[in-house]
């Protein structure tokens, strides 16, 4: 694959992996399988390995999963919450013990902790003196959504550790416990009878019905859900030191956090694949959902020398199970137009049930895939799913042919607007180039008001489309040329909420520069990029103006990037939204332009290793970035100091070994400044 036709594999996959986060992570409504995802996220390292000079900080390879739902605020997580890294296979889980082996240059057996993994919500629990204080969903591994009373309605979760049992002084001055919310299989059954009762929708399974329940708005409808957890890990701890996994899952469960009773020691990686199938045996049995099982290396002070990857720990591995799969008929095959105008085939199919999942739906994914597999309308077909997710088409069963099955080809026309469909060169992707398709403009416009963009306080997703549908709006531009007389006349607009509407989209129209750079949904230009764009180039005017060699000579800002933004800018129709935005008094606040100064730290290289008193590691990580230097999970020769906060491990010993400088914490804020900085 040459160059080009990297940089082109790339960015699909990038855009492919970051629609599947939304729909799985904030719409609860998948569309492909986890093997499938797996998959996707799989080439995509493989090609970032090759390509180092194709990296790029917003790179799905970077983060985990997608960001938090407007509807609650967000919450910053002490120390992130990764996703691992999966097995499909015994030699996937036998290449984990010899890679960690290498790491280690270690030739004894390590000891292991294996755990079912459930197929649920991920939250992260924070206790302070054995006192439950917040809660929050995993969200993008960094910043996830503040759950907090919704978790109080869980029972089997405590609010309080026993004082009876443990003196204050026994317990973590503040500690996160990471768990996995949960609905039973029979309660689910239960829940699902009860709104087929009352006239509801039914819950698609238990994972969807669990991660539904715990993003209700009215923690009074969460507390009437089934919901129960267990816990498995935990993140940043202060005043209390962990030695192993083990001796983590025991302290929980002394504590009175349920923790799952199949969880188990394995002396060797023989013994981790034993209970890999012998789980695998026991699923069908379980009263909850496993979708697999997780590997961990028990001894906390390895697990801090292997570290982290950039969105895995290199001490644990998930070891999923086969899909399960089910023959059904492709009874017809549907288009849907995503906001980027990418056209995705959709296989409707005889309704079959799959994995305990009644399915009727999936993703054909383009053109390439269907010729592949040569899939025709009226073909039997092979279907499967792993977890709960729309199922994948696996193949075509062509003894069931009958001679009446039909070919299919993606439309030359957009099926919501009927503008030109296009098929750019060297992609798999199908795209309608009508730059007023309502498919697209929703999107677009739900982006243009988010949160992280122009920040319009609700105008929600009902509104945007009955914005559109009735043409009161064609472009974010339009947004400002309301009124409330036009307000009025949509379904459930009373007076006070047009008021309320035209109050807040007045508000904003003074957004700093780095909000509308975003909002405009230039293809690459996530949050981190336009607040570089807004520091350089100071105004809107100037950015639009800049060249690709402008844009390409500033850091982290690549080749792919600059064609992008300058082709956003360059297109006729988009520098008319701007035209608009700007006759209708949306002004943003220019940048001031103040290059940072030279430090004592400016290019030097920090590892921290232990627990630091005055501020996370998160604080002390950012400071450090803020004054030019550069922080690392593990020890190369380019470290310049390891900082040892309190309990530090296995890196401060390499770290004296390797002849490293070495700060305690005091040495570390004398170096840096101010902590107030920090800590604020």
């Amino acid at each position: 694959m040459d160059h080009d036709e990297a940089v082109k594999r790339i960015e699909h996959l990038r855009s492919l992996i970051q629609y599947h986060n939304r729909r799985y992570y904030q719409l609860d409504d998948p569309e492909i399988s986890d093997l499938q995802y797996d998959q996707l996220m799989r080439e995509l390292i493989a090609l970032e390995i090759t390509r180092p000079d194709l990296v790029t900080p917003d790179s799905p390879t970077r983060r985990v999963g997608a960001a938090p739902l407007e509807k609650f605020e967000p919450f910053r997580h002490d120390t992130p919450m990764l996703s691992l890294a999966n097995a499909f296979s015994e030699a996937d889980i036998r290449d984990f013990d010899g890679r960690i082996r290498r790491l280690l240059e270690q030739t004894d057996d390590i000891r292991f902790v294996v755990e079912p993994k459930m197929d649920g919500v991920a939250v992260n629990l924070v206790y302070e003196r054995g006192v439950f204080k917040a809660g929050a969903t995993r969200g993008d591994g960094a910043i996830g959504e503040d759950v907090t009373q919704n978790l109080r309605t869980i029972r089997a979760l405590p609010m309080i550790i026993s004082s009876a049992e443990h003196a204050p002084t026994d317990l973590p001055e503040r500690i996160e416990i990471r768990g996995e919310v949960y609905i039973e299989r029979e309660a689910f059954r239960g829940l699902n009878r009860r709104r087929l009762e009352s006239g509801e929708p039914v819950f698609a399974n238990p994972r969807n019905a669990a991660a539904g329940s715990l993003r209700q708005l009215d923690s009074r409808i969460t507390a009437k859900r089934p919901l129960n957890i267990f816990c498995y890990a935990v993140g940043q701890v202060r005043g209390r030191r962990f030695t192993s996994q083990r001796n983590v899952l025991d302290t929980l469960n002394h504590w009175g956090f349920p923790v799952n009773p199949h969880i188990r020691e394995a002396l060797n990686i023989d013994e981790c694949i034993a209970y890999y199938h012998r789980m695998d045996a026991l699923r069908p049995a379980l009263p909850y959902e496993i979708d697999g099982i997780v590997v961990k290396v028990d001894d906390m002070a390895l697990q801090e020398e292997l570290g982290a990857v950039s969105r895995s720990p290199r001490w644990a591995i998930a070891c999923k199970y086969q899909a399960v799969q089910e023959t059904t008929v492709i009874e017809d095959i549907l288009v849907q137009v995503g906001r980027t105008g990418v056209l995705t085939p959709v296989a409707v199919m005889t309704p079959v049930r799959v994995g305990g999942v009644l399915v009727s739906r999936a993703t054909l994914h383009n053109q390439d895939e269907i010729d592949k597999k040569d899939i025709r309308i009226g073909d039997t077909v092979i279907v499967q799913r792993a977890g709960d997710v729309i199922p994948e088409v696996v193949k075509v069963i062509e003894s069931r042919r009958t001679g009446t099955e039909k070919p299919y080809f993606m439309p030359v026309a957009c099926p919501e607007c009927g503008s030109e469909v296009v098929r750019p060169e060297g992609e798999a992707a199908h795209r309608c180039i009508g730059m007023a398709c309502p498919a697209q403009i929703k999107e677009c416009i739900r982006h243009f008001s988010s949160r992280g963009a122009m920040d319009i306080e609700g105008l929600g997703e009902k509104l945007v489309a009955q914005l559109v549908d009735t043409a009161l709006v064609h472009d974010p531009a339009d947004l400002y040329a309301l009124t409330p007389d036009r307000l009025m006349g949509l379904e459930r607009m009373a007076e006070r909420s047009a008021a309320n509407l035209m109050a807040a989209i007045e508000r904003s129209k003074n957004p700093p520069l780095e909000k509308l750079i975003f909002a405009l949904g230039i293809r690459h230009v996530g949050e981190r990029t336009a607040r570089i764009l807004a520091d350089e180039f100071i105004s809107l005017e100037n950015l639009t103006a800049a060249t690709i060699e402008n844009l390409f000579n500033i850091r982290d800002i690549g080749p792919e990037v600059a064609a992008s933004i300058t082709s956003f800018f360059h297109e006729p129709a988009n520098r008319n939204v701007i035209r608009k935005l700007d006759l209708a008094g949306v002004k943003p606040l220019e940048t001031a332009h103040s290059p940072r100064p030279d430090t004592a730290i400016s290019g030097k290289s920090f590892v921290f290793t232990g627990t630091l008193q005055q501020m996370t590691r998160n604080q002390a990580r950012e400071r450090v970035v803020s004054l030019g230097g550069i922080w690392s999970e593990s020890l190369t020769k380019q470290t310049d100091y390891v900082v040892a906060g309190e309990a530090a491990g296995s890196k401060l010993q390499k770290a004296r070994a390797s002849g490293i400088a070495i700060l305690d914490e005091e040495g570390f804020l004398k170096l840096i400044g101010n902590p107030s900085d920090s800590s604020s």
